[in-house]
């Protein structure tokens, strides 16, 4: 039984070392030498054929011995080679049996000058001289060009006139390096590619770099026979072809793949010229001809040359478009920013600002998330999908700037919004809490025409071997899930606006920091000068009490009916204020006092609070409901005081009820426990609630319900100090219920 093959490395099209091929193109000869010596240390196999030598191979040889023709200029220039692309050094005459003139190119590689030498074509333009009008042409009429595809139509139509080709295409590629033909020009003999797409894998990413580093590429003959490279073993024997980089030579034998690619396709000769946006391969130009045909040098030195003003066209039309938009969206910034700094809080500056923020990026809807705050602005998402949406991002960690065009893509539960959200763009505006700022755009179907299946598997093996794809037959695409893309003026401006939101948040932070301090600091001051106070008046209340209460024990029989009356409402005057007096010295310990924190049973203070409550229920109809309340981690005696005060207001309000109810509840949490006491009493209107829990703050007159007011701010204040929350609900008429919470117990002072 024999072994079953290694399944196919597709992947080896990626990895394939196009720049050090060890051979080149039959169109010319190679040598490579020492610039200091000038002695060729390589060459192809074919050199000694072109130079007429008696050997066989050049190697070995000083430059100026295998090629005696050289002007001493030319030699001058090998030795001061620079890396880049090759530059004409001269003009030869034809070589011995030749009959065209050799046109010799030279660049630096490495630690060598590489020469090629190639005979002038034998039809077309032969000089500069004959294609400087085409390009001049060219020149004058770009400014006629309103619009970039325009301009590459034009760009098209002048390549294809200096080249004489059957083809020319303009070739532009997107964010995924996947192209699309955005202008053309033919003589009908090849079929057009014009507005078709084809996938990245196309043109590998290591072709893409070579292209980027060298402007043009030319194979007159997708059928060529490679032509090896030999090379002359230095002293240490490690010289090699293999390792001789080629990526700027015009000769350079290209991949057996991309020729049967070529020939699947139908051109049998092309040429490939970059177009260079600010360092970076935004397309190409591509020139084809259904038979071989080589362009003449002048004439790709021209095109080379159209290359380079089509790139600077293109990158100023489109800084130019960029800035028109930057300036355009600057605007709105300035607007949104001016209406941040008036507002005391810049949610409502950005909900009055809604058709800015929405057109700030070209959304056609915005949520904004921030604290308790979701406001929809728009076309977007519930309210709860955004939140979804936004605890999504927290775990991303996308606390800055995040943008897709594709979000179901990314989060699958987007698919039932892409009405609305099949795009989002998002900034962070803090790093602590999820706040957001998201933009919405909804899903925009496409239709997309492919040059082939770009689903299909770019090479197969046969034979084993790689093979590209045959087929280039239109192959229609169905995009969906998909919003228009977000372009970088946009993400530019969102990030504007999230460093403007940040600085208005931080700037509103450091100054509630300041107030919070200048606040604690007056506090301090005020629980001084109340505890004071209370303390030092509480026994002249206590005298003005007892004298009074002398007073009318032993003079009481010589005073008149009247005269008593006022003896009665000084001491209960007195004995108000001091009680009022107590309250306020109790109320200023309670922010002084050292908690005593430890694991404290809820069940046993409630007793213990009921039981000081003895008296208030002699005598009533009161029908008690009580969970379990468990254990807590807190201070007994002042959770103590807390359930008292509340108990206290349940019985007091409930004065007029037969039967009272009370129902007091406890509702553990992960971290805390939510207590609740319930009445039947008279209860309150909900417009007030926010002055139940403040000093000295009543909602019942005096004369229908006794107290001073202080005993729900002591409740705040001591659930506040053990790290908890208090509020209140209630309806007039039908009662009231109080609520606490406190940290749980779990098993640690």
């Amino acid at each position: 039984m024999t072994e079953s093959a290694a399944p196919p490395d597709f992947s080896i099209c990626d990895r394939e070392p196009i720049h050090i091929p060890g051979a080149i193109q039959p169109f010319g000869f190679l040598l490579a030498l020492d610039p200091e010596t000038l002695v060729i240390r390589y060459a192809s196999a074919n050199a000694g054929t072109y130079l007429g030598l008696d050997c066989e191979s050049p190697l070995g040889l000083r430059l100026d011995k295998a090629m005696p023709d050289l002007p001493d200029p030319a030699l001058a220039a090998i030795r001061m080679a620079e890396p880049g692309p090759p530059h004409h050094l001269c003009t030869l005459a034809p070589r011995q049996g030749g009959s065209s003139p050799l046109h010799v190119l030279a660049h630096r590689s490495d630690d060598l000058v590489i020469l090629e030498m190639e005979e002038e074509a034998g039809s077309g333009a032969s000089s500069f001289q004959d294609v400087y009008p085409l390009v001049r042409a060219f020149v004058e009429t770009v400014h006629e060009a309103e619009t970039e595809q325009a301009l590459c139509a034009l760009a098209a139509r002048e390549m294809r006139r200096i080249t004489g080709v059957d083809r020319v295409l303009i070739y532009r590629f997107d964010a995924q390096w996947h192209g699309q033909v955005i202008a053309e020009d033919g003589n009908g003999t090849l079929p057009s590619y014009l507005g078709l797409r084809f996938p990245a894998s196309d043109i590998p990413a290591q072709a893409r770099a070579l292209y980027q580093r060298n402007r043009l590429r030319i194979i007159p003959d997708a059928h060529y026979q490679p032509v090896a490279l030999l090379g002359l073993a230095p002293d240490d024997g490690n010289a090699s072809p293999a390792h001789l980089d080629l990526s700027m030579s015009a000769l350079r034998s290209v991949s057996p793949v991309h020729l049967e690619y070529m020939r699947n396709m139908g051109t049998l000769a092309s040429m490939s010229v970059s177009i260079l946006c600010d360092g970076r391969l935004w397309g190409l130009i591509s020139c084809h001809h259904a038979q071989p045909f080589r362009i003449p040098f002048h004439a790709r030195t021209a095109c080379d040359h159209l290359g380079q003003i089509l790139s600077l066209q293109v990158a100023a039309r489109g800084r130019v478009a960029q800035s028109e938009r930057r300036n355009e969206l600057r605007a709105l910034q300035v607007v949104l920013l001016a209406r941040m700094a008036e507002s005391e809080n810049f949610l409502d500056a950005l909900t009055r600002s809604e058709n800015d923020l929405r057109r700030l990026v070209d959304a056609t809807g915005v949520a904004i998330l921030f604290g308790d705050h979701i406001i929809r602005l728009g076309d977007t998402p519930a309210a709860e999908q955004v939140e979804a949406l936004a605890a999504w991002l927290v775990e991303r960690g996308e606390r800055e700037v995040f943008a897709t065009d594709h979000l179901p893509g990314l989060w699958p539960p987007a698919a039932a919004l892409k009405h609305q959200a099949a795009g989002m763009l998002a900034i962070g505006i803090s790093q602590i809490h999820p706040a957001y700022v998201i933009w919405f755009r909804p899903e925009v179907i496409q239709t997309v025409e492919w040059g082939g299946n770009p689903g299909e598997k770019h090479v197969s093996v046969e034979d084993g071997r790689l093979h590209p794809r045959r087929s280039f037959d239109i192959w229609r695409e169905t995009v969906s899930d998909t919003s228009a893309a977000w372009d970088e003026a946009a993400l530019t401006a969102a990030a504007e606006l999230r460093s403007a939101i940040v600085g208005v948040v931080l700037r509103k932070a450091e100054e509630l920091a300041a107030l919070t301090a200048e606040l604690k600091r007056s506090n301090k001051e005020l629980e001084a000068f109340s505890y004071s106070v209370s303390h030092d008046l509480r026994a002249p209340f206590r005298h003005i009490v007892g004298f009074a209460e002398l007073l009318r024990e032993r003079e009481g029989d010589r005073f008149s009916p009247r005269g008593r009356h006022y003896i009665d409402s000084i001491i209960e005057a007195a004995f108000a204020a001091g009680t009022l007096v107590d309250n306020l010295l109790s109320f200023s310990q309670m922010g002084r006092a050292t908690l005593n924190l430890r694991r404290t049973d809820m069940n046993e203070v409630l007793r213990e609070a009921r039981h000081r409550l003895i008296t208030d229920q002699q005598g009533r109809d009161i029908r008690w409901q009580v969970d379990d309340l468990g254990v807590v981690r807190a201070d007994p005696m002042m959770v103590r005081l807390v359930m008292q005060n509340l108990l206290d207001n349940a019985l007091k309000f409930t004065r007029e009820r037969n039967p009272a109810e009370i129902v007091i509840t406890a509702r553990p949490g992960p971290d805390e426990v939510t207590f609740a006491v319930r009445d039947n009493g008279v209860g309150f209107d909900m417009a007030y609630v926010d002055k139940l829990f403040g000093v000295f703050q009543r909602l019942h007159h005096v004369e229908e319900f006794e107290g001073t007011g202080i005993g729900l701010a002591n409740v705040r204040r001591i659930v506040e100090r053990h790290g908890g929350r208090s509020w209140a609900e209630g309806k007039e008429g039908e009662g009231a219920a109080f609520f606490f919470t406190l940290p749980v117990w779990k098993g640690a002072d």
